[in-house]
């Protein structure tokens, strides 16, 4: 009994059937439609996302009996026999098995002669990446040159193996990788014009193990359908994915919640029953928090097929954002590290332990003494916030800006921020308003957005809002930054003397005549 594959049953014949790619198929379908077909594509992206499909499709566009353009009859015998690969005016090559330069020239030796049936001879070769030079330097003649009635539509996974020669003489169209809702749905049409029940979940798994990639998807399909005698079901598809039951990561994600460490280990000892493999656990552990992060940041989000809505706003509400954080990126941590545990299970249950042990510790109260610096503010007070409470700010000292060059020193600021600080000099305060006076000659530093940046560092460093106001000095202020420069030409000044007045220096001037370069010498 003959069976046909999936990926092969369901191979798109026209591009209206395609999944993704519009970018790619609306240039090729208005190139058609307006007659301006180039001679040569390129089509480049990771396994199973269409590029040979594409370019067999477009053959077939090129040589339709009925229809020039983009929308072929697929009824014609042209369309016919392009669809079952034997168009005799349709040359594939497997250039993984054909790399050698003779090969090539006997590829060659037809392209002057005339189409058979069709109105052009089209050339597809894939994964032409695997040509060797020789054969490259074959190609590219033709390349550059080719018959009027010759097409040449190349594929390949891995574009930077190819001649810059080869390239600049193509049009090149990069295929995406595949969502997983994209693969997802088309495994669901597929499915039901099948007559095959399904699960939600089963086919949300296996279009995240296809991993971008439609044919992929289509053959862990086949896969999953063999392996559970026909049915499309979510504990079939884990036990053949060998994923780990989503009920077990949502118990793990409620008990990392309650916050008590003994549940945890317990319940991660329990799952030695079904002899799991700790990374994919880890995996979609980490796959679960995404999904809460992102109800917690928009609580609109409904979920998927895997983790429903209900499950997603229990952890959200039971789990802090800064908890989440914090979980997910042990866990990915902890999978990266299995390889270096001792075994995999004391490995998994520490990343498990590491996630409790890193927990932020409560927030004191409003009714704990305060802190030193508190008290240090006085009556002044400033930034106190009446009644208290675990988030009112501390009481800050206000901080005095008479030394600017040492508060320059303590901002956290940097490129053109600190270099319009560096050239102001401190004029004082008025209240919330600090007073600078700025370089003439840097007059263009001072921009809205760069004085605005420069107020919220000061206000951070000062613990209070202030407001920055900057006006042009009459003459030359004395800034960090001429500080600076004063600094570094008096340690070249002594460097410069520290040098002549080195014995052996002057041991060379008076033996050998030798001179200094003074432009040569740096202070260290």
């Amino acid at each position: 009994m003959s069976y046909t594959a999936l990926a092969r049953k369901w191979r798109p014949k026209r591009f209206e059937e395609l999944t993704g790619q519009e970018h790619v198929l609306q240039a090729l379908s208005n190139a058609l439609a307006t007659n301006r077909v180039h001679h040569a594509f390129l089509f480049t992206g990771t396994r199973g996302v269409g590029k040979t499909t594409i370019a067999r499709i477009l053959a077939k566009c090129l040589n339709c009996e009925v229809s020039a353009g983009p929308a072929p009859c697929g009824e014609c015998a042209t369309c016919r026999e392009v669809d079952e690969g034997r168009f005799v005016d349709l040359i594939e090559v497997d250039a993984a098995s054909r790399t050698k330069v003779d090969d090539t020239r006997e590829l060659l030796e037809n392209v002057q002669y005339a189409p058979t049936r069709g109105r052009y001879k089209v050339y597809l070769i894939d994964e032409v990446h695997m040509l060797s030079a020789h054969s490259f330097n074959a190609l590219l003649k033709t390349l550059e040159e080719p018959p009027p009635h010759v097409k040449f539509l190349l594929a390949t996974t891995d574009p930077q193996k190819l001649p810059v020669t080869v390239l600049s003489r193509c049009l090149q169209f990069n295929l995406k990788r595949l969502s997983v809702p994209l693969i997802s749905a088309r495994i669901k049409t597929i499915l039901g014009a099948e007559g095959i029940a399904f699960d939600d979940a089963a086919v949300q798994l296996v279009a995240e193990a296809a991993d971008g990639s439609m044919r992929d998807g289509l053959s862990l399909l086949d896969q999953l359908l063999a392996f559970g005698g026909g049915k499309v079901a979510e504990d079939e598809a884990r036990a053949m994915l060998a994923t780990v039951d989503r009920r077990q990561v949502a118990r793990l994600a409620g008990l990392l919640a309650e916050g008590d460490p003994a549940p945890l280990l317990d319940y991660a000892k329990s799952l030695e029953e079904w002899s799991p493999d700790h990374g994919e656990v880890l995996d979609a552990l980490a796959t679960l928090l995404v999904r809460v992060a992102l109800r917690q940041a928009l609580p609109a989000y409904e979920g998927d097929d895997l983790y429903p809505s209900t499950l997603l706003a229990d952890l959200a509400a039971r789990i802090t954002p800064e908890d989440v954080q914090l979980y997910y990126q042990t866990a990915i941590l902890g999978r990266r590290d299995l390889a270096w545990a001792p075994d995999a299970r004391s490995g998994f249950e520490m990343t498990l332990l590491r996630m409790l042990a890193f927990r932020p510790g409560p927030v004191a109260s409003a009714a704990a003494p305060a802190a030193p610096v508190a008290a240090a503010a006085g009556p002044a007070g400033a930034g106190a916030v009446a009644g208290g409470g675990a988030k009112a700010r501390p009481v800050v000292a206000r901080s005095t800006l008479d030394d600017w060059s040492a508060t320059l020193a303590q901002l956290e600021i940097g490129g053109a921020v600190r270099q319009l600080a560096s050239h102001c000099a401190y004029a004082g305060r008025d209240g919330a308003v600090v007073r600078l006076s700025l370089d003439p000659a840097q007059q263009t530093l001072r921009t809205t957005a760069l004085v605005e940046k420069l107020a919220q560092a000061l206000t951070r460093h000062l613990g209070e809002t202030v407001k920055v106001e900057i006006g042009i000095a009459q003459s030359e202020p004395d800034t960090p930054a001429r500080a600076q420069d004063r600094d570094a030409e008096a340690r070249l000044a002594a460097a410069r003397r520290s040098l002549e007045e080195d014995p052996t220096v002057r041991a060379f001037r008076d033996k050998f005549g030798a001179t200094i370069k003074p432009d040569s010498i740096r202070p260290t």
